[in-house]
């Protein structure tokens, strides 16, 4: 109940802010006069803040920061996501998936896609499809089968293609070497940009993906537009990411684990205390479940709904654009 009550009263604040901005507009048109712009989008964009960790810093020098993060724990990434969340990671990769369930001809982008860990999930789960499709057609058809089938065949759809899409060009590198060490190469691309700014053209995928990556964003306002941009209509956004533990005692069991085991833990396998430091404290400063939730409206998403995974350690966020 409580939750909910913090979910509603953070809707009216923000619903009574747009009408006070609306009205002051109004206000103004009327009277001849133009408002001032905001400071927050002057020209003195690198005096603006905001927070790496605990510390304040000013954007500019989080991206930077940010960057340097992941360029650092890049080699150990996959071998530091099983040691942490002892592999519980995989199945909340795979929640992702079952949640997504892609059908054949699917366009994929993962953002903040990292080592890949996402695309491959989604092109095994589209080949799975078709394999399932296949041995269905090689079944003798019913005769109400017979109309569907030949639909089917005349008009099959397109290959599946997954990008890979990270700011990072050593976490890029990363997954790419492991791509090839698997042998995935077919309908998958590596893409050096940025999810502030995507190198891509509007209405291009059906699918967007970002697991654990959004909360490095400097500006995730300005991510989750792009990520409104590149999407067709009826497209798909979905977030994995670390949120706000419901239950008070794993709550305190969570903190204590990640704050005494994990940055020891990144010491010992990776030789790096402070990356570590940060990805923990980074998780504290990201929004709850219904503070991104509204996040995620206020971008321009529709049927915006979230579940959590483990107790709320991690929430999983959907909505379409429509």
């Amino acid at each position: 109940m409580a939750a909910t009550a913090r979910f509603l009263l953070r809707r009216a604040t923000r619903l009574s802010r747009r009408n006070v901005n609306v009205a002051s507009a109004e206000t103004a048109a009327r009277c001849g006069r133009r408002l001032a712009p905001c400071r927050c989008f002057g020209d003195a964009a690198e005096e603006r803040s905001t927070h790496f960790g605990f510390e304040t810093v000013p954007e500019a020098e989080k991206a930077k920061r940010v960057y340097k993060v992941f360029e650092n724990v890049a080699h150990n990434y996959d071998t530091m996501n099983d040691a942490m969340s002892l592999g519980i990671h995989r199945l909340w990769k795979d929640a992702l998936l079952h949640a997504m369930h892609p059908q054949p001809g699917a366009q994929l982008l993962d953002v903040a896609g990292g080592t890949g860990d996402i695309s491959f999930r989604f092109l095994e789960y589209v080949r799975s499809q078709q394999e399932r499709r296949a041995a269905r057609s090689t079944q003798t058809p019913s005769w109400r089968d017979i109309p569907s089938s030949s639909s089917e065949d005349q008009a099959r759809p397109r290959e599946s293609h997954a990008v890979v899409c990270d700011i990072n060009k050593e976490m890029l590198r990363a997954g790419q070497r492991r791509a090839d060490s698997a042998g995935v190469v077919a309908g998958l691309s590596w893409v050096a940009g940025d999810a502030e700014e995507l190198p891509f053209d509007d209405d291009q995928f059906d699918i967007y993906t970002v697991a654990f990556g959004i909360r490095n964003v400097t500006r995730v306002d300005q991510a989750l537009k792009e990520a409104l941009r590149v999407l067709k209509p009826g497209g798909r956004f979905m977030c994995l990411e670390f949120s706000k533990v419901t239950n008070p005692v794993l709550a305190r069991l969570y903190d204590a684990y990640s704050f005494n085991v994990i940055p020891a833990l990144g010491e010992v396998i990776a030789a790096d205390w402070k990356s570590y430091q940060y990805l923990v404290e980074s998780i504290r400063k990201f929004p709850d479940q219904e503070e991104f939730q509204l996040m995620i409206e206020d971008a321009g998403f529709f049927c915006v709904r979230y579940s959590n995974l483990t107790g709320g350690v991690v929430a999983l966020h959907s909505g379409f654009k429509l």
